[in-house]
This record gives structure tokens, C-alpha cells and sequence, in this order.
């Protein structure tokens, strides 16, 4: 790869919001050259504001004359199977796919270079711990900023909030049933050397943020453990947060720069801006060779697919990822071994009636054959081992 010093040349895989979003901002940067844009969709894509003859099917196409691959795909099957093929050109790729990297990324990282980007909350919060733990302070609570959940909303609901927000139907489920969160904290327990104390995580439900923070603090340090969680407030930033402790011996200057008494101190980040961010990720992985966040070689958590209703044998599940019939719950892989990652329930069929709140196993649902299935199992099959 010869990579131009004034110009870095970016491919996207994924035309959805992030994907597009990000095809503007690279034309308006001096330091980027967008080089392709692959989509599966057919036909000229009317809110894709850059050069049309820059989109293609053409997976192969895609690859050639560039620098690094961008993936946002919302499709953990095709992601991981973009992702191989850009390996396989030498390519370096930067995710906005927290589904993807907790399938199979711990799998594909063992394949070439991959790191996932600052503007989702797992990336923000992987650099927020990098400032943070720069300035001595010991983090307890990785934390992400939820201001709604409704674990089971409604087609109507879902229907209308789509509209509104201009996102997919698919997309505003994961986000408003928790999927969303409890991926991208499960990423942040794998990749950023936290646990989780419970199914689901703790989600303190508090309208102040830095109260809500230390709340869970207090949970982390009796369990002796750095948590990955998170809060629901109305009326926090739609950011992330950590809270740290430091060496007693600083207190003081830490509470004359208005940090408070301690020992429990909050750092956070009031926004995350997504594909605004990304830039600044890819600059770092071609210039300075450095990644900001994978899965980990040896992921402990995962995030299981659960029923929100009862469903009947045969019932045909097209994509669990922003589904009425299942939603996400981060776990411990110890605990569950057998459940099924939400990420990998597309075009599958449930073998057996399973009961609203029960966790799917592969004893109960039918799963096509794929590229992620494999790095899943393998993946799974080296936890088992160690």
C-alpha cells in the first residue's frame, strides 16, 4: 500500500446513514481522497450527495486503488465477509459496526488490521479511557448515555420515529429496545478490559448524570471489577462517561481544579457525533499504525438474542438486529456458551416454541451458513478451551 502523506484514499462499504454522511464529510477534507462507494442497492441513490460513479456493487472494485476500507453496514453476515475480502487486498479497515466487531471481530482481527472508530460510544469512550488513564487516573465505570428504553415498542412506534428521524426502520428498534446499547457496551467490556455485573447490565435510571455514575461506581468497586454499563436520564448529554479514582495523595489538586472530593471523580464527553468523528480514527491508523478499539483475541461477553414475545416453532426471524420478535442482552460467555449473538439471526427459522424472555440457544433456531457463523463458533470454541 503506498499511501500519499497529503491524501489518504478511503473506500465505504454501506450506503445507510453513517455511510453517507461520511462520503460527504471526506469530500469537503483537504487530507482525503474518496475513492469508491460500495452499496447493494440498485440505482442511483438520491440522497447520497457525492459523485454517483463513485457507488458500486462491485465488492472487488471497491478495493483496488485505495488506502483503508470504512465498513458500516449494519449486517454482521455481509460486514464480516467484506471485511475478509478487503484482508485479503492488504487493506486496513475502520468499523462504525460494533454488531460486527463482537461476532467476529476478535476472529477477523487475527487477519489483518481492524479497528473500530471514535464517533459511536464504544469508539468515544476508548478514547475518553485513553486521556483519562494519561493523567494517572484508575477508571472504575465505562459508561454510556441512554435517555429512553422501551424494551418491546410497537410497529407504530417504530413506524413513526423512522420517519422522523430519518433512520431505518431496523436501526431506531435496535435503538429504543437497548440492542444498540448493550452491543456497543459489550464491545467496550471486550475490548477495553471490563466486566459486566449482571444479564442486561445495571442501567441506573436517574435524571442526574454524575449521581447515576457514582451510583454505579459504588457497585464496581464492592465487586472489585472495572464495569461497562450505563444510565437512562433524560436529561444527560447523549454522550459517555467514566468515572476514575486517582491516588489519594492528589486529592487535593484535584478538588482546587473543581473535580470535587473524591474518591469517585466523572470525566465525560457530552456528544458523540458518529461519522464526524471518523477522520479523526483513520488518520490515526494510516499515519501513526495505531488502532483505538477491537474485540479483544479472547471476548468474555457477548450480546444474546431474547424473545419479547412467546414465539412459536417455524416462526422465520429475516433480521434479529431491530426486530419486534427478539432484542439484544450483553452476557457472560461463561455463563451462556450455547445462546445465540443477535447478530447472526438473519434468514433463520426457530426450531422449537420459545417463551417471551427466554434466551435462544442453537439448539432452538436454524442458522444459515456463513463466514460469521464460522468466526463465531470458532471464536467461542477457543473461549471454551481456555
Amino acid at each position: 500500500m503506498n499511501i500519499d502523506k497529503q491524501r489518504i484514499k478511503v473506500a465505504i462499504a454501506g450506503t445507510g446513514c453513517v455511510g453517507r454522511g461520511l462520503a460527504l464529510l471526506l469530500s469537503k477534507l483537504p487530507d482525503f481522497e474518496l475513492t469508491g462507494i460500495l452499496t447493494r442497492r440498485k440505482g442511483p441513490i438520491s440522497d447520497l450527495l457525492v459523485n454517483q460513479a463513485l457507488v458500486t456493487n462491485n465488492a472487488h472494485q471497491v478495493m483496488e486503488g485505495t488506502d483503508v476500507l470504512v465498513v458500516s453496514t449494519g449486517d454482521v453476515v455481509y460486514s464480516t465477509e467484506i471485511i475478509r475480502l478487503a484482508f485479503s487486498y492488504k487493506l486496513p479497515v475502520v468499523t462504525m459496526d460494533a454488531d460486527t466487531q463482537i461476532v467476529s471481530g476478535s476472529w477477523l482481527s487475527k487477519q489483518g488490521r481492524l479497528t473500530e472508530a471514535e464517533g459511536d460510544q464504544p469508539g468515544c469512550l476508548a478514547a475518553l479511557k485513553e486521556e483519562v488513564t494519561a493523567m494517572g487516573f484508575q477508571p472504575l465505570v465505562l459508561g454510556n448515555i441512554k435517555g429512553f428504553l422501551n424494551q418491546n415498542p410497537t410497529m407504530e412506534e417504530m413506524s413513526f420515529w423512522s420517519k422522523k428521524q430519518g433512520f431505518s426502520l431496523h436501526s431506531v428498534t435496535s435503538f429504543t429496545d437497548g440492542t444498540k446499547l448493550q452491543t456497543e457496551q459489550c464491545l467496550v467490556a471486550n475490548g477495553l478490559g471490563a466486566d459486566i455485573l449482571k444479564q442486561g447490565l445495571t442501567g441506573e435510571r436517574i435524571d442526574d448524570l454524575q449521581t447515576g455514575a457514582f451510583r454505579l461506581a459504588e457497585q464496581a468497586s464492592a465487586a472489585g471489577k472495572i464495569i461497562s454499563d450505563y444510565i437512562i436520564s433524560p436529561t444527560a448529554p447523549p454522550g459517555v462517561f467514566i468515572v476514575a479514582e486517582h491516588d489519594p495523595a492528589l486529592a487535593g489538586g484535584l478538588k482546587a481544579y473543581k473535580m470535587g472530593d473524591g474518591p469517585y471523580y466523572l470525566h465525560y464527553k457530552p456528544y458523540h457525533l458518529c461519522y464526524f468523528e471518523v477522520p479523526k480514527t483513520i488518520r490515526r491508523f494510516v499515519h501513526e499504525q495505531r488502532g483505538l478499539l477491537d474485540n479483544g483475541s479472547t471476548p468474555h461477553t457477548g450480546v444474546a438474542a431474547v424473545a419479547k414475545r412467546d414465539l412459536q416453532a417455524g416462526s422465520f426471524i429475516d433480521t434479529g438486529i431491530g426486530s419486534l420478535m427478539v432484542r439484544g442482552e450483553a452476557v457472560e460467555l461463561s455463563a451462556l456458551p450455547n445462546m445465540v449473538p443477535i447478530g447472526l439471526l438473519n434468514q433463520a427459522w426457530l426450531k422449537k416454541k420459545v417463551e417471551a424472555g427466554q434466551v435462544l440457544t442453537f439448539d432452538d433456531v436454524e442458522i444459515p451458513e456463513s463466514t460469521a457463523l464460522t468466526a463465531w463458533e470458532e471464536t467461542v470454541t477457543q473461549h471454551k478451551t481456555i
